[in-house]
């Protein structure tokens, strides 16, 4: 009788959502709550795609808590086994490189079944690791798979929703995103010690599976698939490049990765800094972990009542120098022991915050200028976010180190290289397209 139920529920959906697409097509001027049947699809279609956001950060925060576990059966540190989440973070980059064009050629729930299934199939095989080294390539396999949901995701939030509207879209899928810090590290270190750390690999594979069965029946049709997008290596690589030579993209997709690269550096961080260097267990971790992560939340909430009165542009500046000024201080402090756990967790709470203020903007404000080939841009700007995040993460792992400087003095490193992108982007940009003003026609200039 369930199974009736979802047969019928689901072809109503979908054709109702089709229906008020068709609608809000012919007519430029239709408001977008009444393009979709009611309140609800709205919510639907923000929650499903919120659970598809979720995918990575519970990869990587729910085996947190279990690095020391991890670190003593395969004879290692626990700074090494954070070269783990470094590949995690390197798999993601080069799969979003694959998943744009397949998701623009093959339209979006083909790849995104394929890529969660390779995500399930992995991690059975991160519970079979007998070494880091195993662990470490299995993470990066896994990755390839899992980041599918995120590409997916993105781009049909520009599928379903106008681009005036994308900011704030972005903003509350960060918020479910935000959402599984406050449970994956919790949750994980009670599975790692009741069950061992490979039955968080057994959770994270049932979790994916469920989102992928919701995905399935539950998932309005996005975009069509388009037969005219070559997965040849050369138009790829063209379609990239024109993508990658619009000033706007550039500047905020780099400018974005790079302030984005100090959430990468304190999750890669973090275990080491609070387990190692200030001895807290692994629960009073995930608690900390889930504290610092009501910042994130906060920011990209906040960003929704802002973005009302102030533009992306504004909001965007205004969080990297206060993360600058934050970074800096960090440093400082870090050189000198000026902090304890207490001044700690403050430095990274404001930096977090100010993290949740500057991604969705920069999100939006780099696909801003794109209606073609949305999930190559989605892709690209994937790209770029996490290969230049995950780089600068494996700086942890590499130095080893048993204080909180490196991590202070990457984090400096980053925030400091996005502040000189930003301003000499700036100066690049010709006529800059405002999210809130974009138009759903607006095309690559």
């Amino acid at each position: 009788m369930g199974r009736l139920s979802v047969k019928c529920v689901s072809p109503w959906l979908f054709c109702t959502f089709k229906h008020n697409i068709k609608a809000s097509t012919e007519d430029p001027k239709c408001n977008f709550f009444h393009m979709l049947a009611n309140e609800s699809n709205r919510t639907l279609i923000i929650l499903i795609l919120g659970a598809l956001s979720t995918v990575t950060p519970f990869s990587i925060d729910m085996y947190l808590p279990a690095f020391s576990e991890i670190a003593e059966d395969f004879g290692t540190t626990p700074a090494r086994i954070s070269l783990s989440v470094t590949s995690y973070f390197i798999g993601m980059a080069i799969g979003q490189m694959m998943y744009g064009p397949l998701l623009d050629r093959f339209g979006r729930k083909k790849p995104l079944y394929v890529g969660l299934t390779i995500f399930i199939i992995t991690c059975i095989g991160c519970t079979q690791a007998q070494s880091i080294e195993a662990l470490v390539a299995l993470r990066f396999l896994q990755a390839l798979g899992g980041c599918v949901a995120w590409v997916a995701a993105l781009t049909m939030a520009r599928d379903f929703f106008p681009v005036r509207e994308s900011a704030k879209i972005f903003s509350l899928l960060i918020l479910v995103i935000g959402l599984s810090p406050l449970l994956a590290p919790t949750i994980g270190g009670f599975i790692a010690t009741a069950w061992g750390w490979q039955a968080v690999f057994i959770v994270l594979a049932i979790i994916v599976f469920l989102i992928l069965i919701v995905s399935a029946f539950f998932l309005p049709p996005a975009q069509s698939a388009d037969e005219n997008v070559s997965l040849k290596a050369k138009p790829m690589l063209l379609t990239f490049l024109s993508i990658l030579r619009n000033p706007q993209f550039y500047t905020y997709s780099f400018s974005g990765a790079f302030a984005f690269a100090s959430l990468f550096i304190y999750v890669a961080g973090s275990p080491v800094i609070f387990m190692e260097i200030f001895q807290v267990t692994p629960q009073v971790y995930g608690g900390i972990f889930a504290l610092l992560s009501i910042g994130f939340i906060g920011g990209s909430q906040l960003n929704i009542y802002i973005n009302k009165k102030y533009s992306s542009e504004r909001i965007f500046s205004a969080a990297l120098y206060t993360l600058v000024l934050t970074s800096l201080l960090f440093l400082i402090g870090a050189l000198n022991n000026w902090y304890g756990l207490e001044a700690t967790i403050v430095m990274f709470f404001i930096a977090l915050t100010c993290l949740g203020l500057t991604n969705p903007n920069a999100t939006a404000l780099a696909l801003a200028p794109f209606s073609k080939n949305v999930g190559s841009a989605s892709a690209l700007l994937g790209f770029i976010q996490i290969g230049v995040a995950g780089l600068s993460s494996a700086g942890v792992g590499l130095f080893n180190s048993t204080s909180s400087l490196p991590v202070a003095a990457i984090m400096a490193f980053t925030s400091l290289v996005s502040f000189f992108i930003l301003i000499i982007g700036r100066k690049r940009i010709l006529m800059e397209v405002p999210v809130q003003q974009a138009s759903a026609e607006t095309i690559i200039h």
